[in-house]
């Protein structure tokens, strides 16, 4: 294959099918796959999933129920599993060295949590998640309103990209120290991956729930064949639906959209680049559906969301340093790391601020950097403060452009300790992670 061809696969793969939870027990089956990540006809490809597949299977359940979830670990290796976005008790955040011991190899840990939001959320491996990632370990984890929007077809469309070698075969290096101070790792393979893989009509009103589980690139995504509206954020509904323009999702972060079908065709998951626009995949669309009439596109129900108290916020900065020609590289990396955070690598013995429960904080985002990061707050959601300083998106990853500041509102109301990090792994890995703990 060529380069173009070998970039971008206009194929779309179905995901296992979904597994509907609620206080059933269900094991998660960490280990070794096979899966058919380039187009049929290639070879496949040594992985890791989770009970035979990557992505692993779809966690779904009712906002309020329970997950009871038995882990087993069959990859050779230590591992865990954090459960992204959902606001869980702390001992169940998935954290080995923060909130648990790493599971170790042909052991089990039991995670049992209620689903407190309804909203797109996914899991993956917390422990060498650079690696483990990279390798297949995650899935959609999806929890639904007790009234669900009124859609012909709730679709989840994964985005992921891999560094593969002509083989077809992983490329090694998931710890390539030029990566990690650049952008990271970086596929020259990528995809939408869709379930269920079903065709739908025109005139269908469709829910994509869209997840960036790439290690390390930011996707910004065009949607042809559909006229609709973002709904929500990081699994948190808008108070207003926005317009479908200009979707970027960094690594980790979701949006559900809410849209009718316009196309007699396909729906298409375009990726923008310098080369020109390359199809991720496609939603075939057959036949037309005469019976739904236009309506306007509402906000979904909300989560329950604590408001801020902003006159008696405490006010902090984190600042992001290091990375390939920064001042800190070229004075000597960070006690052999290549990334900090106000001068720190890594988790050290305190945390970056201890916070009482339901104290406000507004942090203020320094990205002191050449490059763009994700940053993921672990247990909590927080407001992004606008241009106009008032309080936009409800989000737990939030995207800061090389050289930007953005300022952050949250509650923490959560207890115990959580992490606080990049969420591109590659600069996760090299030092860009700490953590906040909440009394």
């Amino acid at each position: 294959m060529n380069r173009r061809e070998f970039l971008i696969t206009t194929s779309v793969a179905a995901l296992v099918p979904r597994i509907t939870l609620a206080s059933t027990p269900t094991e998660l089956v960490a280990q070794p796959v096979s899966a058919q990540i380039l187009p049929v006809g290639e070879p496949a490809t040594p992985m890791l999933g989770f009970n035979g597949s990557t992505p692993g299977p779809v966690l779904r359940t009712r906002q309020g129920e329970i997950f009871d979830i038995r882990f087993r670990n069959q990859i050779g290796e230590g591992s865990a599993v954090h459960w992204h976005g959902l606001r869980i008790d702390n001992a169940m955040d998935g954290v080995p060295g923060l909130t648990q011991d790493v599971v170790e190899v042909d052991a089990e840990f039991a995670y049992r949590f209620r689903a407190p939001d309804a909203g797109t959320f996914w899991y993956h491996s917390h422990n060498r998640s650079w690696e483990q990632v990279a390798k297949g370990l995650y899935g959609p984890l999806i929890v639904e309103e007790l009234t669900p929007p009124d859609v012909d077809h709730d679709l989840i469309v994964l985005i992921d990209d891999w560094r593969m070698t002509e083989a077809g075969t992983l490329a090694d290096g998931f710890e390539n120290m030029h990566d990690q101070a650049h952008q990271g790792r970086l596929g020259n393979y990528a995809r939408a991956l869709v379930e269920p893989s079903t065709p739908v009509r025109r005139g269908d009103r469709v829910r994509l729930r869209l997840i960036n589980v790439a290690t390390d690139r930011i996707f910004p995504i065009e949607i042809e064949g559909v006229d609709g509206k973002i709904v929500a954020n990081d699994g948190m509904p808008l108070v207003s639906p926005q317009e479908l323009s200009s979707l970027i999702l960094a690594p980790a972060q979701r949006a559900d959209i809410i849209a009718d079908i316009t196309s007699p065709d396909q729906i298409a998951f375009m990726f923008p680049t310098q080369d020109g626009p390359y199809l991720l995949g496609e939603i075939p669309v057959e036949d037309a559906n005469t019976e739904r009439q236009p309506s306007e596109i509402s906000a979904l129900l909300p989560n329950e969301v604590t408001q801020p108290n902003l006159d008696n916020a405490v006010s902090l900065t984190l600042t992001m340093e290091g990375g390939a020609m920064s001042r800190r590289m070229m004075q000597g990396m960070m006690g052999g790391d290549i990334w900090a955070f106000n001068g720190q690598s890594g988790l050290t013995d305190t945390p970056f601020h201890l916070f009482e429960r339901g104290q406000t904080a507004r942090i203020r985002l320094v990205n002191d950097t050449r490059f763009p990061h994700g940053i993921h707050l672990h247990g909590h959601h927080f407001f992004e403060v606008g241009a106009d300083d008032g309080l936009g998106a409800f989000r737990d990853t939030t995207l800061v452009d090389a050289g930007e500041t953005r300022d952050i509102v949250c509650v923490f109301d959560n207890p115990g300790k959580w992490l606080l990090h990049c969420h591109m792994l590659g600069h996760q890995a090299a030092g860009m992670k700490t953590w906040v703990e909440v009394a």
